[in-house]
């Protein structure tokens, strides 16, 4: 009788792995590979953007001879086309693209100048003073920002550390990888039983450099999150996706009507006498269509279509209305209201401007320069747990190599099919994850195939 009941009895069941512990262990494993192999790239872009931050004060004080220019008491500023044909007059080499009016007592006006042996995007911008007619300088602007040379420099070294195009794969890896650092890192701050929002200060040794490290990183998290998103945005092959996206569903920055053709700038440009004269009128239209200062007056790329004024103040992006104002007549033909712009447009043109320091001025680039030092500080204290608590000092690793096998299936699928998407969206994380695994479970085998042959070498016999 007592063996038919063991027969009958069900055998027991294996212990089934635990979830979260399987899933906390492979974040673990993904967390320590990202920040020792991707915090190198992040580290730069952390320090370059600090120094992007900055460099509208820099560009400021650089060329301040060339930007400002003095106020003489009880003059008025001459009429824009004796300033344009100043410009005109110091580089008769360059055709008139746009230009830019003195925005405020003291501040010079820009004439930007399609000039030969430009690099692409570029333009010879000419200083005068708006109330003399004096041209102060002339200087190389880059993009619709107007970056000066300092700034510029300082720009695309952010982007991609002036090596060009290829370059530009280092910020797009960066970029890919920080928001998902950030968040597996909350997630194991949250998970960890001494998690706080300030660090302990008592603590020492390794728990005091965690206690930092998950603390800072817990605050600056939401600004690492934006900083990712907008980055990605004007990034190579993700940025390439986004744009897919946007024209899909009809989110993308619409067209001034009215208009013809590119005013970036290209030779051939109606710039003469008869435009010069027109210049006057045109910004008098726009400003009878509700925009001011600071303007831009665009050449158009075809002579006799219309002219586009815009609004460059970035630092209140309600402020970006553009016009089209025919210059025979002074009449405007078309309007761009930024209150016109699809919802996912605006908040595009906020977060570029944002990531650039530009949204609401000195205050964000405060807010930019606190978020890049934060995470430096973050890869710092990183590397240095890292070396806390190396093997040789004693200390076992708190996660495994493989640790993605232990994660049970029902688990492991869905997450794996979200990393799969989201590897297709942002193909650099996607790479590179791979690239994560695969070593992982290399090295998991590897050290497996050791821990199996040591008793055996330990057993044979000696010679």
């Amino acid at each position: 009788m007592t063996s038919d009941v063991r027969e009958l009895s069900p055998a027991p069941e294996r212990p089934r792995p635990a979830t979260w512990p399987a899933v906390r262990a492979l974040l673990l494993r993904l967390h320590f590979y990202a920040g020792v192999l991707v915090a190198p790239f992040l580290l730069v872009a952390a320090t370059t953007g600090l120094l992007y931050a900055a460099s509208f004060q820099i560009e400021k004080i650089v060329y301040s001879h060339e930007l400002t220019a003095p106020v003489p008491a009880g003059q008025t500023m001459l009429p824009l086309a004796r300033q344009i044909a100043a410009a005109r007059t110091a580089h008769p080499e360059g055709t008139v693209g746009a230009v830019r009016p003195a925005a405020e007592p003291g501040a010079t006006t820009q004439v930007l100048l399609d000039a030969p042996g430009l690099p692409e995007s570029t333009r010879l911008a000419v200083f005068v003073d708006p109330y003399t007619g004096e041209v102060r300088g002339s200087l190389e602007s880059y993009g619709s920002s107007g970056a000066l040379p300092v700034r510029a420099w300082i720009s695309t070294f952010h982007r991609h550390l002036q090596l060009g195009e290829p370059g530009r794969l280092y910020s797009e890896l960066a970029a890919s990888w920080l928001w998902a650092v950030a968040l597996g890192g909350v997630v194991l701050w949250l998970s960890h039983r001494r998690r706080a929002l300030k660090p302990d200060l008592k603590a020492r040794g390794l728990r005091r450099t965690l206690s930092w490290h998950g603390s800072v990183g817990l605050w600056i998290t939401v600004g690492l999150l934006f900083l990712s998103a907008t980055g990605l945005t004007w990034s190579a092959y993700a940025g390439a996706n986004v744009d897919k996206v946007q024209t899909a569903l009809g989110w993308t920055t619409p067209a001034l009507p009215g208009t013809a053709g590119d005013h970036s700038g290209h030779a051939g440009h109606g710039g003469g006498t008869t435009t010069e004269a027109d210049t006057d009128r045109i910004v008098a239209a726009a400003a009878g269509a509700g925009l001011s200062g600071p303007l831009e007056v665009a050449w158009p790329a075809e002579p006799g279509a219309a002219f586009t004024v815009k609004e460059m103040d970035r630092e209140w992006p309600q402020r970006n209305d553009q016009v089209a104002v025919d210059a025979a007549t002074g009449r405007v033909t078309g309007e761009l209201r930024f209150d016109d712009f699809p919802l996912v447009a605006k908040l595009v043109r906020w977060g570029i401007d944002g990531h650039m320091g530009v949204l609401f001025g000195l205050p964000n680039q405060i807010l930019l320069m606190a978020l890049a030092a934060g995470l430096i500080c973050m890869i710092v204290w990183g590397y240095r747990m890292w070396w806390q608590r190396r093997p040789t000092r004693g200390f076992a690793a708190p996660y495994a190599r493989g640790a993605w096998r232990a994660v049970p299936l029902p688990v492991l699928l869905p997450v794996g099919l979200v990393a799969i998407a989201v590897g297709v969206f942002i193909p650099l994380l996607g790479i590179s994850l791979l690239a994560f695994l695969a070593v992982d479970a290399v090295l998991g085998r590897v050290r497996a195939a050791r821990a199996a042959t040591a008793p055996a070498r330990q057993s044979d016999p000696p010679a």
